[in-house]
């Protein structure tokens, strides 16, 4: 029986701290020049432009970049860090209102062979898919698929009827720079115990 694919209605509610958490436990699905790979979502991280000084300063130093934001929730929006790292993020809400959910970890489901060969490893291992540039290297995403909808034929999420009830809510991750307030926000979620999220603090 097919699962369900997220529809965009999902990513246009208002709370983008429902939508982050409502995200642990879906599956995010690539199709990348005809490969599929996917992963069980298992950490997110969410990001709101009122209360949040981070989103406020990303918004401010990459202003032309962050135009990716003021769009109807549902698009990807990707951008790297270190010039070497790709973070996947998805806005959410609507086009006044430049929210954003990052995927940090997940699961991997589907097409692990071909995650494994993009991540230059010989077999799945702690660490595999965990953190936002691992997880993009895995499954293909780079920014240019930002502005891509996310449910599309590239990038997609299915509902495979998971009810994630024990989640941790903790700081986020290296956001320092952005004073202790923002970087205390209880806003990165994550399902308890799960092996495949990346390194607590």
């Amino acid at each position: 029986m097919p699962h369900s694919k997220l529809p965009a209605a999902f990513f246009r509610r208002p709370d983008v701290l429902t939508i982050a958490r409502d995200l642990l436990g879906k599956h995010l699905y690539t199709n990348i020049d005809g490969i599929v790979t996917a992963g069980r979502v298992v950490e997110t991280e969410a990001y709101r432009h009122e209360g949040d000084n981070s989103l406020t300063m990303h918004l401010q130093r990459k202003r032309h970049q962050a135009q990716g934001l003021h769009v109807p929730g549902g698009a990807a929006y990707i951008y790297t860090v270190y010039n070497r790292y790709a973070l996947f993020n998805i806005a959410t809400h609507d086009a006044a209102h430049p929210d954003a959910v990052l995927i940090r970890a997940i699961e991997p489901t589907a097409g692990i062979e071909e995650m494994l060969r993009r991540r230059g490893l010989a077999a799945a291992k702690r660490g595999f898919t965990a953190g936002p540039g691992l997880l993009s290297q895995a499954l293909g995403i780079t920014p240019v698929l930002t502005g891509l909808s996310v449910t599309g034929e590239v990038l997609w999420f299915e509902d495979h009827g998971e009810a994630v009830s024990d989640v941790v809510a903790s700081a986020r991750v290296g956001l320092e720079y952005a004073g202790a307030e923002a970087a205390g926000l209880p806003w990165r979620f994550r399902i308890r115990d799960n092996k495949w999220t990346s390194p607590a603090k």
